[in-house]
């Protein structure tokens, strides 16, 4: 059975809780990037799927130049034009990743997984932060966005193993005596479920440290990013919670997301927002 849609769906609650000038960047980003995925639809000729990728790269390059094409790049450059368009450098790994997915590529290492991470990274979540506190140290967007990305991955690795796309490398798939096949397959056998629980508690872990490196006076401009980092770590417990199994997310989650993204906006307005390190 497939899994129901969430609702509310994750980003229109990181939308609600974002300060207002940063709405409409999140919007056209979130629009180019379901625009992209798009090119991924099951039945698409392989052939017109790339013609619309490569689209996509060149609008991505003159979006980052300034020479928008399409109506969702207009809107996002038109938000960032006062500031620069630099944070806009890495558009283009939103193509990067949508290519790797199409291929149905495997991560040998985890510093292939690491370096797909920040690449949607420096395309969906970098800009907004640069945007939010154009000082912020490079390494902080990156090490925030690798983590938060790896996390929405790990909440829907058999969801997306089905689909032919594996989100644990393959040495590590290996060493816990498990086929790529079996990440399609839950319940998982007990060294295979173990290694999901470690790697769900080190990217909690991982994006705690990142949201702990931020002062408390940044939290309050970064707060839809944090309502974000709250709820995708909520997940990351319950899907921890039912291992061996995978977690089916239901509507009847929606009234704890909700809460626990008011909970957290209240937090970082008041710079007190932090996540468990566990």
């Amino acid at each position: 059975m497939p899994a129901r849609p969430e609702r509310p769906p994750i980003r229109v609650l990181v939308s609600l809780y974002l300060p207002a000038a940063q709405r409409p960047l999140l919007a056209a980003l979130c629009g180019i990037e379901s625009e992209i995925a798009a090119s991924l639809s099951a039945g698409l000729d392989h052939q017109v799927a790339h013609v619309r990728l490569g689209w996509w790269r060149d609008e991505c390059e003159r979006c980052a130049q300034g020479r928008p094409a399409h109506p969702l790049t207009r809107a996002l450059t038109a938000g960032f034009a006062s500031g620069g368009l630099a944070p806009l450098a890495g558009l283009t790994g939103l193509i990067d990743t949508a290519l790797w997915d199409l291929a149905a590529a495997t991560f040998d290492t985890r510093r292939e997984l690491t370096a797909y991470c920040e690449r949607w990274s420096a395309a969906l979540i970098e800009p907004l932060m640069r945007f939010a506190l154009p000082g912020i140290a490079p390494d902080c967007c990156r090490a925030f966005g690798r983590a938060l990305r790896e996390l929405e991955m790990l909440n829907a690795l058999a969801r997306d193993a089905c689909a032919g796309r594996l989100r644990l490398p393959l040495d590590e798939l290996a060493r816990a005596h498990a086929s790529p096949e079996t990440l399609a397959q839950p319940p998982w056998p007990a060294d295979l479920a173990a290694l999901v629980r470690e790697r769900h508690r080190q990217a909690r872990a991982a994006l705690a440290a990142s949201v702990a490196a931020l002062a408390p006076a940044e939290q309050a401009a970064l707060r839809g990013l944090l309502v974000w980092a709250a709820l995708a770590c909520g997940h990351s417990r319950r899907a921890q919670r039912a291992l061996p199994a995978a977690l089916i997310p239901g509507d009847h989650h929606a009234p704890l997301d909700a809460w626990r993204a008011w909970r957290a906006a209240r937090r970082a307005d008041a710079g007190r927002f932090a996540l468990r390190a566990d």
